[in-house]
C-alpha cells in the first residue's frame, strides 16, 4: 500500500509540474552568411523542408504578422493540390497547414479557416498564449519576432545559416532595440548536405 500511495503522489506531482509549465515561444529563421533574411536571397532544399516538417511536430500554434502570413498563405495550401509538387514540399505543406495560426494585423479582413486575426498588443496576447495549455508556439517573420525579443518573450531560437553571401537586403535584427544584451546558450547544431548549418539556442 505505501508503494501505491508513493506512486500516486509521484504522478500527481508530475501532473501539477507539467500543468504549471508555460509553452515556449520559438523563433526559426533562415539567413545568409552575411545575415540577410530576405527569403528571395536564400535557396531551399528537400532536406531543409524535412527539417522544418520535423520542427512542426512540437508546435501547435504559429504566430505571424500580416506580411509573413500573406507570403505563406495561400502559397503552401496550393502546393498540396499541385501535381507538380515534390513529396518533401507536400509533407511540409500538410504539416504547416494543419497547425492553427494567429495573425497580428490591423488591416487584414479575413484569414484561413484555422487562423484568427488579433488586433491587440502582441506582447499582451503572447503572454496569454504562453500560459494556455498546449505544445510550443512558433513565431515567424522579422518585425514581429523583433518586438517579442525586445519584450523577452522568445525562449528558443533556430537560426539556419545558408552558404551564401547576399551582399544586399535586409539584415536580421537590424532594427531591434534590446534593453540589455541577450545571452543565448547553444544546445544543438546540424549541418546539411547543402552546407547550411542550423543552430538551436535557448535564452539564458
Amino acid at each position: 500500500m505505501p508503494r501505491i500511495a508513493f506512486a500516486l503522489r509521484t504522478i500527481l506531482l508530475f501532473l501539477i509540474f507539467k500543468t504549471d509549465q508555460m509553452r515556449n515561444v520559438i523563433y526559426a529563421i533562415n539567413v545568409t552568411v552575411d545575415g540577410c533574411c530576405d527569403h528571395t536571397k536564400i535557396g531551399g532544399s528537400e532536406e531543409m523542408l524535412e527539417f522544418y516538417t520535423n520542427f512542426f511536430e512540437d508546435i501547435d500554434l504559429i504566430v505571424y504578422g500580416r506580411v509573413t502570413y500573406e507570403l505563406m498563405i495561400p502559397y503552401w495550401p496550393d502546393v498540396i493540390n499541385d501535381p507538380a509538387s515534390e513529396k518533401a514540399e507536400v509533407d511540409f505543406a500538410k504539416a504547416f497547414c494543419a497547425i492553427d495560426k494567429v495573425v497580428f494585423s490591423r488591416t487584414l479582413d479575413s484569414v484561413a479557416e484555422n487562423a484568427r486575426i488579433v488586433r491587440v498588443n502582441p506582447g499582451d496576447e503572447i503572454r496569454k498564449l504562453k500560459q494556455q495549455p498546449g505544445k510550443n508556439i512558433s513565431v515567424g517573420g522579422v518585425d514581429l519576432p523583433g518586438q517579442l525579443i525586445e519584450l523577452g518573450l522568445i525562449d528558443e531560437f533556430y537560426i539556419v545559416v545558408h552558404p551564401y553571401i547576399a551582399g544586399e537586403g535586409r539584415r536580421l535584427f537590424d532594427h531591434s532595440r534590446l534593453p540589455d544584451r541577450l545571452s543565448l546558450k547553444l544546445v544543438d547544431t546540424r549541418t546539411f548536405d547543402s552546407g547550411a548549418v542550423a543552430m538551436h539556442y535557448v535564452k539564458q
